[in-house]
């Protein structure tokens, strides 16, 4: 059983709680509840009963980044994967540390600077079918759902570099590669024989960065729910190679994100 390199959780950094909670509940349909946890707010999101996401405040961090989306990477070790991210040239800059009844956790960044996190999941509290959704990578990533992560993106200074180094660590291997032109080359990444995000230049991006994006049905509508809820939307709706499109997103506090699904609501 093996649970190496499935995306797996998703976890934003805000600088207003109550704001991000309102702005994803009416985007997304997420029923956001408090964690519970002691000396510290932290948000779970469930979609359709199924936990997606956490939210936890920035304000009390020191030197704390700007409002972002961190995408979490589900390891088998979590002390070992840590150690191989610092030989790849990686560096890890939080854990490895547990979280009582969730698993052990670190965050790193790779070798061009883009973060992310890993999870060791603790199984011992799971159904056997919890464990088995989670060795098949389904949970809060699942591109047959709504309001789930669909898709990972990483704009960084070597895209070459960067798989690489994922690769090596994950067992990620190459799908297709298409032509953007002035743009480069767009690389999409395979896990377990399943197309789960692309990688590509810096292009826009200030500094190396993971973008996720959720499902959402009908681009068009919640796009215009972006803009009700004092988001932005930055570009979009496109449409993307498969009959998909998306809209790449700022939530009201800053944090990047985006959206995919088929441009019309469909019953």
């Amino acid at each position: 059983m093996s649970y190496q390199g499935n995306p797996c959780w998703y976890e934003l950094g805000t600088g207003d709680l109550n704001a991000a909670q309102a702005f994803y509940g009416a985007l997304l349909g997420w029923e956001i509840e408090d964690a519970g946890m002691k000396d510290f707010a932290y948000l779970l999101a469930r979609s359709g009963g199924e936990m997606v996401a956490g939210m936890m405040s920035l304000a009390e961090q020191e030197s704390a980044p700007p409002p972002n989306w961190l995408i979490y990477f589900a390891v088998d070790d979590c002390d070992r994967t840590a150690g191989e991210i610092t030989r790849a040239g990686g560096r890890v800059m939080r854990g490895p540390a547990d979280i009582p009844g969730t698993g052990r956790f670190a965050i790193a960044a790779d070798p061009q600077g883009a973060v992310f996190g890993i999870l060791e999941p603790d199984m011992s509290g799971m159904s056997a079918e919890d464990v088995a959704k989670a060795e098949r990578g389904e949970g809060a990533f699942d591109q047959r759902k709504d309001g789930h992560g669909n898709w990972h993106e990483l704009m960084t200074t070597d895209p070459e570099a960067g798989f690489a180094f994922y690769a090596g660590l994950f067992g990620w291997t190459k799908g297709e590669a298409m032509d953007m032109g002035p743009m480069g080359s767009y690389q999409l990444f395979r896990h377990k024989g399943t197309d789960i995000g692309g990688m590509m230049g810096l292009g826009n991006a200030p500094m190396p960065v993971w973008l996720p994006y959720f499902g959402a049905n009908g681009i068009v509508g919640a796009i215009s729910r972006v803009k009700a809820a004092g988001g932005t939307v930055s570009h979009g709706p496109v449409e993307v190679p498969g009959g998909a499109f998306i809209a790449v997103c700022t939530d009201p506090q800053g944090a990047w994100f985006a959206l995919v699904g088929p441009r019309e609501h469909t019953a």
